[in-house]
């Protein structure tokens, strides 16, 4: 282990991916960090803030390697790639296809079911939202909006159900007007997982702070809790709907105060990437060139899948960030240098 410790001690204060071996150095663990003396630096100081899992690794742990990267966009994305192209033991979990998780809407259905989908059916009446990747949020909003709007029923045929007798269903089993009320139901969620309306979520804040009001605390929280778990799959549609306009991105992330780094990204790649300096008089004619060659590239027209959504995540996250300035080029830009010089200036000044 000491020759663990004196090779940390080397280890630059830059971004970069770390790669943990065990003793027959095979990789268990690929990392990520800004700062990778810091990060692996963690694993072997402050032991008793570990996980179970940080703890077994690092006692499986024999030697790492390590590969820096310019900016810490890069290390995501780099981490990301090996970590499939490997798939290391200890981010196993990361790679479970299960993880991927999907609300279908079975409008082929008399009764028109909201249920969590690991995969995609090609029935044309079944709607469908995701990839996302917590099954746990997914199934927590789709209780509680179920909960909240007593359409938690548990029958299958036209027969009341046990929570129609507790109050906990509206008695869509039953049939009759319940059903178009329960439809009715279901298009308002479907508004706002495609981001159409949101008002359904006004509409249980209000109740929320009716409840809250009533002294009814309990029902407040439950309120509270399925429209936190709502908007964060409102953002992740957002996300996967960015994503699938297909962009043309040029992205600029300042390494120091004369040095950038260029980044021409289209649905979940990176097409180009350049360190640049700031000071250099041909940058927007040589950052211009490859826009013209790289963004003529053909792109996917189709959905967003399981398998791209990692990267997707990374880079909208990071559009959003303040790590980094960004310009999304219009198909006009791309034929005429006047517009695209324009752009870029902007990303400078």
């Amino acid at each position: 282990m000491n020759h663990l410790f004196d090779k940390v001690k080397n280890l630059p204060s830059t971004p970069g991916v770390y790669l943990m071996k065990d003793s027959r150095a095979d990789v268990i663990y690929v990392g990520k960090s800004k700062n990778l003396k810091s990060r692996v630096q963690s694993y072997f100081y402050h032991s008793k803030a570990h996980s179970r899992k940080v703890e077994k690794l690092v006692k499986t742990l024999q030697d790492f390697d390590f590969i820096q990267t310019d900016t810490e966009f890069e290390a995501f994305m780099l981490e990301c790639q090996l970590i499939k192209e490997m798939k290391p033991y200890f981010n196993k979990l990361m790679k479970n296809p299960l993880s991927y998780t999907y609300i279908v809407i079975k409008k082929d259905e008399e009764i028109h079911r909201v249920e969590v989908s690991h995969s995609i059916s090609k029935s044309k009446k079944q709607l469908y939202f995701g990839p996302f990747t917590s099954k746990s949020t997914v199934e927590k909003a789709l209780e509680g909006f179920k909960d909240c709007y007593k359409i938690n029923c548990s029958s299958v045929t036209y027969s009341p159900c046990l929570n129609y007798a507790i109050g906990k269903c509206i008695g869509m089993c039953r049939g009759g007007t319940a059903i178009d009320q329960y439809h009715a139901i279901v298009e308002k969620l479907i508004s706002l997982l495609d981001r159409t309306d949101m008002s359904l979520i006004e509409e249980m804040q209000e109740k929320m702070a009716a409840a809250a009001e009533s002294f009814d605390f309990e029902t407040a929280a439950k309120y509270r809790n399925t429209i936190k778990y709502l908007t964060t799959l409102i953002n992740k549609e957002r996300m996967i709907e960015f994503t699938e306009e297909n962009h043309n991105l040029i992205m600029v992330e300042h390494i120091s105060e004369d040095c950038c780094k260029i980044f021409l990204v289209k649905r979940n790649k990176i097409l180009f990437s350049e360190t640049y300096s700031t000071s250099d008089d041909t940058i927007f004619t040589n950052i211009t060139s490859n826009i013209m060659k790289y963004f003529r590239t053909p792109c996917s027209t189709e959905k967003l899948t399981p398998e791209e959504i990692d990267e997707a995540q990374i880079i909208y996250r990071y559009l959003s960030s303040t790590n980094c300035s960004y310009r999304i080029l219009s198909e006009k830009c791309l034929h005429s240098e006047s517009l695209l010089e324009n752009e870029i200036s902007k990303l400078f000044s």
